[in-house]
């Protein structure tokens, strides 16, 4: 499917981001950088990372009536709300499939999409079953399916909330079932996880960068190194796919298609997210247009930027913990050549909380993990 032309947006329009967290400020410096005037509005807009570099705008009829084009930093929001735009990018169909697990492995199949072997639990089609009845029924379910499993709420996911792994029966006794519908999947035997970030044009085109190969700790992504190092033949159909669920989609602006390479050499699409991702915050200092400037130039109708990188680079998150014991200790990390800071501007290190990330860049993938390991550990040593 191909998109159709649409109007175009130079530096001296306003864009509008839905969502006021770190994926909008990086969207914002992008922005700024080229000449647009960016304004935000969500969760207080003032004090929050987006906010402290575009206009904060409390009013949503305010935002809606100001901004050219709209776009959104997470999928957690109300399609209305981007139908009500003048011009949103991505569309509020895109969001309504990226934000609901049901809809967006329904999606995939239609597309025609390897994902992983899944059924939906608990769809009431809007009836409200709550008796002891529907939830013995919904407990079989999970057993009939099969061990080791995981279960996920169908919306208002991410960083391991709303997920359970099964793998006996009392797991299955213990968890939770009454946020239904849920989303059940089989636990694969992984090999790795990948990403690939995609930017889709107004006229269809697409770009993609690099597959990504990611590892998580407690279900948040903890590193992310480019180029993948998976096999080549998997790295193509990586972006092969990446192509096909952004045609399928008819998106316009970045997707992010999250993979499982499994022991046995499948490639399974497990998720897609409808804007820049974590695992391309390294495209900033490897490429020569980063996923926030390749957004800014698909909502903005403006022709793709190149996604060949300079050099293999790796990018490691800056959670909340590193902060307990005080500052962190930044000139160990940036003495280390081939290492860039990134802080979001949050007033609050709290435990999981995603504060900013490192990106290095060097001659190798190995020696960019290596790295910026390294330089995340020296974070942690006391002057």
């Amino acid at each position: 499917m191909s998109s159709q032309p649409g109007p175009s947006f130079g530096p001296t329009a306003t864009v509008g981001i839905l969502g006021t967290g770190q994926l909008g400020r990086m969207l914002a410096l992008a922005a700024r950088r080229m000449g647009y005037s960016v304004i935000t509005t969500g969760d207080d807009p003032s004090g929050s990372p987006c906010g402290q570099v575009a206009e904060p705008v409390e009013d949503l009829a305010t935002f809606l009536a100001r901004a050219e084009v709209v776009t959104t930093e997470f999928e957690n929001v109300d399609p209305a709300v981007l139908a009500a735009a003048a011009l949103s990018r991505p569309g509020p169909s895109v969001v309504a499939r990226c934000q609901n697990r049901r809809l967006e492995k329904a999606f995939l199949r239609e597309a025609g999409v390897p994902t992983v072997r899944h059924r939906v639990v608990g769809d009431t089609d809007g009836v409200e079953h709550t008796g002891a009845a529907d939830e013995a029924a919904r407990r079989r379910e999970l057993s009939a399916f099969g061990l080791p499993s995981v279960l996920k709420t169908a919306a208002f996911g991410y960083d391991g909330k709303g997920q359970w792994v099964l793998r006996d029966e009392a797991d299955i006794a213990s968890v939770p079932l009454d946020a239904g519908p849920y989303v059940l999947e089989e636990l694969v035997d992984l090999a790795a996880e990948v990403s690939v970030v995609v930017g889709r044009g107004h006229d269809g085109a697409t770009a993609c960068y690099p597959v990504i190969e990611n590892r998580h700790a407690h279900h948040i992504l903890d590193v992310s190194v480019a180029p993948a190092r998976i096999e080549q033949v998997l790295a193509d159909r990586a972006v092969q796919l990446a192509v096909t669920v952004a045609e399928a989609l008819d998106a316009v602006g970045v997707l992010c298609v999250e993979f499982f390479v499994t022991t046995d050499g499948q490639l399974l699409v497990n998720e897609v997210a409808p804007r820049p991702h974590n695992s391309g915050h390294l495209t900033i200092e490897a490429a020569p247009t980063s996923q926030f400037e390749q957004q800014l130039r698909t909502v903005c109708g403006l022709p793709l930027g190149a996604t060949t990188p300079f050099r293999p680079a790796a990018m490691a998150n800056l959670l909340g913990e590193l902060w307990s014991e005080g500052e962190p200790n930044w000139a160990a990390a940036l003495d280390m050549p081939g290492v860039s800071l990134h802080l979001y501007g949050k007033a609050e290190a709290r435990p999981g909380r995603k504060m900013g990330h490192l990106t290095a860049v060097a001659s190798t993938p190995e020696n960019a993990l290596e790295l910026v390991v390294d330089a995340r550990r020296r974070l942690s040593l006391r002057p």
